[in-house]
């Protein structure tokens, strides 16, 4: 069996170093060869990034954040409402809040270096097993296991695992461990991942260019696209808001920087409450509110998020109970959230404001 596996492995090698995919973060498989790292901030930095976004949508954000702020003691300097504004339009905002923390803490505690080892890694804020295996494996060449969706993926189909996921979690980290080699494990690591996303892909795997085809048994019984077994997916509910564009007759917008707890923590946007069942939305100001005729429509990972947008244009005087007025030089609508980013355009659109 260990001599399978690790046949398994030179081969998924192997096609790596033919086919591996380049990525700014990542070094060459031949530099790797050579003894050449991967910077671990990069490393982390992509990672912390790539949790549930495709790699298409973060690459920009990367080369962003990675010239702006070249080093984690760069990013542990920086204000809070610049990485949030630089994060806009990712999503999952907890993960900006952590990146903060975390870069702070290994500036603060660790002289600037990332642990080497999972266990030190996941004590920071913010990693994971996951993310503390791949800083591990693709930074230090540690042989951790690491398992992504992608990976899992893989590893359901070769071995045409019938338990359905997330149940099937445990048992697929157990068949990656078994294949994941002492020797150029950052590779290894990042092979994996290429397979999934390049090769063994959701729909339409293209099997005849997988390095393990003749034995992948999902292959075999002719059903890649049964595997991994899932449990039905429950319909997402739809909430409800109401949400607030005020602009000041000195071309001021009403915004409010949300709790850094909870959904958009620590972004700003434009006012509105709770966006669930009989929550409370009296108006920010005081002001002739117009009800535009088309809601803002935007998916979260759990929900649904229909809203309201009511618009209003205020006197220079006014005083708001919630948010502040913000000239409009003074802040980039590209660096809104997204769903607060379409409420802009809508409202500015509306021919209202």
């Amino acid at each position: 069996m260990r001599d399978h596996n690790e046949s398994l492995s030179d081969l998924l090698l192997d096609w790596y170093d033919a086919n591996a995919r380049v990525l700014p973060w990542r070094v060459a498989p031949a530099d790797g060869i050579a003894g050449k790292r991967a910077d671990p901030y990069f490393v982390w930095l992509s990672e912390i990034m790539l949790q549930q976004t495709t790699v298409a949508a973060v690459i920009p954000y990367f080369l962003k954040f990675s010239e702006t702020w070249p080093s984690v003691r760069h990013l542990a300097s920086a204000k809070d409402a610049q990485v949030m504004a630089a994060w806009a339009g990712l999503g999952y905002y907890a993960r900006a809040r952590n990146l903060l923390k975390c870069a702070r803490l290994v500036a603060q505690q660790h002289d600037g270096q990332f642990p080497e080892d999972v266990k030190p890694l996941q004590k920071l804020p913010g990693i994971g097993p996951y993310t503390a295996a791949a800083i591990a494996a693709i930074a230090f060449d540690r042989p951790a296991v690491v398992v992504d969706g992608n990976v899992e993926r893989v590893m359901a189909r070769y071995y045409a695992v019938k338990t359905a996921l997330p149940a099937a979690k445990p048992q697929l980290q157990n068949l990656a461990a078994g294949l994941t080699p002492d020797i150029r494990a950052g590779d290894y690591a990042q092979a994996i991942m290429d397979l999934g996303a390049t090769v063994c892909t959701p729909k339409s795997p293209n099997c005849s260019a997988c390095p393990w085809r003749t034995g992948c048994r999902a292959l075999a019984l002719k059903s890649c696209a049964d595997f991994p077994v899932r449990r039905a997916k429950q319909a997402k509910p739809t909430r409800l808001g109401i949400v607030w564009v005020a602009r000041r007759q000195d071309n001021a917008f009403l915004l409010e920087r949300r709790p850094n707890k909870g959904l958009l923590g620590g972004m700003l946007g434009w006012p509105g409450k709770g966006w669930c069942e009989n929550s409370i939305n009296a108006p920010p100001v005081k002001a002739d509110w117009q009800v535009l005729p088309e809601k803002v429509r935007h998916t979260f990972t759990h929900f649904h998020l229909h809203l309201e947008v009511r618009t209003a244009v205020v006197p220079v005087g006014a005083t708001p109970g919630q948010g502040e007025f913000i000239k409009s030089n003074g802040f980039d609508a590209n660096e809104l959230p997204t769903v607060m980013r379409k409420v802009y355009e809508m409202a500015c659109s509306s021919g209202r404001l």
